[in-house]
């Protein structure tokens, strides 16, 4: 159950309307929603303030349509990351809202406005082969209600394109810097700034950087402070990380 919803039925209580013992079975069945093989935390977004999300790797496209088309019955925004657009075609079926990012492999239906902050979310990429995983940072902030901005390929092979673009990167509350290969930018932004720094290792390179190994490790030693580092290649967690710090 959502905010409204418990507020609506806590004044049925009040009024009479429905008993505490119905109110109590009502807010019990509220917590999740069992589809047999998923169980859909319906009372997340009234406890952490965001709905659930759908990791869509390693389900089916019958499994995906399914979840959405319960989550529709809330009418909360959706975000399903990791999908395929098999999934976003079958997803279509039952949502002609939903929108597919094929960079980000996104599927987001929005059903609600999502009130703004005048700051914003800085999302700084060291090569244009980082751009997948901060299109996914990108969608998962825009649709959790954050203003974007994309600072793109300014990697320290040629560190003067980064100079040009620091205005716009100083200027947000949190930013999130996106670098595969050694993971150089995240130090050089993090000594640049007086803002937080979400640093995420991306698994492009050659063989050596080990599927973003390590980038994750030259990020996880920097000597540059305010950084904090989220895993390989996930652009959501690093969205929503900077979500909930653009809002503090």
């Amino acid at each position: 159950m959502n905010s409204e919803e418990i507020m609506k039925l806590l004044q049925e209580v009040k009024e009479d309307k429905v008993s505490v013992a119905e109110g109590l079975a009502k807010i019990k069945e509220g917590t999740y929603h069992d589809l047999g093989y998923a169980k859909i935390d319906t009372n997340r977004e009234s406890r952490v303030g965001y709905p659930e999300v759908i990791y869509c790797a390693g389900k089916t496209v019958e499994q995906v349509k399914g979840i959405v088309e319960f989550m529709l019955t809330k009418n909360n925004n959706i975000l399903g990351t990791r999908a395929t657009y098999e999934m976003f075609e079958a997803v279509k079926e039952i949502s002609d809202a939903a929108e597919y990012n094929a960079s980000a492999r996104t599927i987001t239906i929005k059903n609600k406005e999502i009130n703004k902050p005048d700051s914003y979310i800085a999302i700084v990429t060291a090569g244009t082969s980082d751009m997948p995983v901060a299109e996914e940072a990108a969608v998962t902030a825009e649709l959790l209600g954050n203003r974007v901005e994309k600072v793109i390929d300014v990697g320290v092979a040629g560190i003067h394109r980064l100079f040009d673009k620091l205005e716009v990167i100083r200027g947000a509350k949190v930013v999130i810097v996106v670098a595969g290969m050694e993971g150089a930018l995240v130090s050089v932004v993090g000594g640049l700034i007086d803002k937080p720094v979400i640093a995420v290792p991306t698994s492009v390179g050659y063989g050596t950087s080990f599927g973003g190994i390590t980038a994750l490790l030259a990020m996880l030693n920097s000597c540059a402070s305010g950084v904090s580092v989220v895993n390989i290649d996930n652009g959501f967690g690093a969205g929503y990380l900077a979500s909930m710090i653009n809002k503090l």
